[in-house]
């Protein structure tokens, strides 16, 4: 456990000392901002970086439930070269329907495919930066054209080449990477093309063998065929709540490091209780070094599943006082995230809700229980009037305390907005939460920048340092409309850390299942928790993660912001083989990396 709570300064402007690494360098900015741009905390550069995706949901008037729950996107480094590169998902007709009948047809060429841009970040000697991209999807291989939902990002073969799981109104993909800039589909081969309703997913070491398991959140048992017919406080077509369909059970599948996958669904206990999910993140909630699994349910029980160490988990959300809401209510739970909240060392949940229901925050008292402080810190009311979606613990100013970020967009129809005409009347603004440090929250949403402004039918959000400058930028999708790119304008105006945490040839883990040491490659160990400790004393505890927000998969390195502290840092590193080392004297305001078992 690290330090009590230390309230956080008023304000942290101060210029950056900046550390130049291979592919990152602090600091820096873009070109010279827009007009209105100059003092904006978020810009969209999706449109200047070449970022042209548009996302086709394939309504046709007859109110699918499918339509409105994609889509996720990815930000990852698939090419080895330092720098996040971005996986989109894309839609389809639905229902046999064809592409004249849609109400809105697609405004990107056909065929409509998934997509993927490389990120061709250039940094210029003067620490500014270029940033663009480009769609190298026809020279991936990846060619996926059916109803995508979201994404999941991890090495599964550990040759150190990040590989994606993709979620599907059917049967999931696997996607191997080649190494060569090429994807190839191993869905069958590997055991993993589960046929269910996959919207979250998240790759997870259960049980510490050093092999990435893969966890799949499963919605309904739906289908077009058996979509039922809704309607909305004015009586029109609407969409129909999940209550009208049965929950699907969740999948686990056990990595046998062979390029296989072993379902474990019903061994594991997971699939004994069945929940509509949307939302997933995994985490150590009750610090005895393993990975626990958390799931937001849509209008219906949230399960947090504790590792039994054993191969089994036991679902304790309802004792642990994170199922329900803080009067004992189900809510409609979608995007949701892990981190630690009070500086206190423990992980701390954050969720989105329907509209009328607010966020939800949990607060950890260390030992995996958790106290309903919704209300007390200001998110619940916050919430009120949104249905938020992809979501995540974001220090975007560096201060040290993690602040929160969120997508929102409605899935029932906005009476408002459907009386003025609107072909999509569920769209709503993003919003922006600090963190006081005193428990409470202040909605900064009017200060963020325009784009905050910009009201979307918002859904996934990946968050990650995309242009290596030391503060985190977020992509978010929009349902049946343009991707956004949130690019952060302020955080590294104050001082931080960067560190990619892996797994090498020289840290062989204490156990396998054959017996020997297994070597990994310079695969993220997704899960590793480290603790930055500043000269004054505070620890900052932070977790390498790709899961977490909604649909989505994030930069798996480790950003802590150090606000106005200049001095190096000591980092502590808990592998999740259970292994612990330390380095000391590190300089900051730069990118590193920690390979386990090299540290003194």
């Amino acid at each position: 456990m690290s330090p009590s709570a230390v309230r956080r300064p008023a304000s942290v402007a101060l210029a950056v000392v900046v550390t130049a690494l291979p592919a990152a360098c602090g600091g820096g900015r873009h070109s010279a901002p827009a007009a209105g741009e100059a003092d904006a905390w978020f810009v969209d550069r999706a449109a200047e970086t070449g970022l042209d995706f548009v996302h086709f949901n394939g309504m046709s008037g007859e109110f699918y439930l499918a339509e409105i729950i994609a889509p996720g996107a990815a930000l990852f480094d698939y090419d080895n070269d330092g720098d996040l590169d971005v996986y989109l998902v894309q839609g389809e007709m639905l229902g046999g329907t064809s592409l004249d009948q849609a109400l809105q047809p697609p405004t990107v060429p056909l065929p409509l495919k998934h997509r993927l841009y490389r990120n061709d970040l250039q940094v210029h000697a003067d620490g500014t930066r270029a940033l663009r991209v480009t769609d190298v999807t026809e020279q991936s291989g990846i060619d996926i054209r059916s109803y995508g939902m979201g994404v999941a990002a991890g090495d599964v073969n550990n040759d150190g080449w990040v590989d994606l799981y993709v979620t599907r109104l059917g049967p999931n993909i696997m996607l191997r990477n080649n190494g060569n800039g090429t994807f190839t589909d191993v869905s069958r081969e590997s055991g993993t093309d589960d046929p269910g309703w996959g919207v979250s997913a998240s790759f997870v070491d259960i049980d510490r063998d050093g092999w990435l398991d893969l966890f799949v959140g499963n919605y309904l048992t739906y289908s077009v065929e058996t979509d039922a017919d809704c309607a909305g406080p004015s009586g029109a077509p609407d969409y129909c709540p999940p209550g009208n369909y049965r929950a699907q059970a969740d999948r686990l599948y056990r990595n046998r490091g062979d390029g296989t996958f072993e379902d474990v669904s019903a061994a594991s206990r997971i699939a004994t209780r069945s929940g509509p999910a949307l939302g997933v993140t995994t985490a150590d909630f009750n610090g005895d070094g393993w990975i626990d699994i958390y799931v937001a349910n849509d209008a219906d029980e949230n399960q947090l599943w504790i590792n039994q160490r054993n191969g089994t988990f036991e679902n304790t959300a309802l004792r642990a006082g994170a199922a329900l809401s803080e009067v004992g209510r189900p809510e409609a739970s979608m995007g949701v995230d892990a981190g630690d909240v009070d500086n206190d060392g423990d992980e701390d949940l954050f969720m989105t809700h329907l509209t009328a229901e607010g966020h939800n925050l949990y607060v950890n008292d260390g030992s995996a229980t958790f106290e309903d402080r919704s209300a007390r810190s200001g998110l619940g009311p916050f919430g009120l009037a949104y249905t938020g979606f992809g979501t995540a613990w974001i220090d975007y100013d560096n201060d040290g305390w993690l602040d929160v970020l969120t997508v929102n967009g409605a899935v029932h129809t906005i009476e408002r907005l459907l009386l003025a005409g609107d072909p999509f009347p569920l769209h709503q603004p993003k919003q922006l939460f600090r963190n006081l440090g005193t428990g409470r929250f202040e909605d900064v949403t009017a200060r963020a920048g325009a784009v905050f402004q910009t009201s979307d039918v918002g859904r996934g959000a990946a968050f990650g340092d995309i242009d290596n400058d030391g503060d985190v930028d977020v992509l978010v999708t929009t349902n049946n409309g343009p991707v956004r790119l949130l690019i952060n304008e302020v955080g590294h105006r104050s001082h931080w850390i960067g560190v990619r945490l892996l797994g090498g040839a020289s840290a062989p883990l204490p156990s396998t299942r054959s017996g020997r040491p297994e070597l990994l490659e310079g695969r993220d160990m997704l899960g590793a928790r480290v603790g930055i400790v500043r000269a004054d004393g505070l620890t900052l505890w932070r977790r390498a993660r790709s899961d977490g927000s909604y649909a989505s998969a994030n930069d798996p390195r480790v950003l802590a912001g150090l606000g106005t502290s200049r001095d190096p840092v000591t980092l502590r590193v808990r592998w999740p083989s259970g292994r612990e080392e330390e380095w000391s004297g590190v300089g900051i305001d730069r990118w590193i990396t920690l390979t386990e078992g090299t540290g003194p």
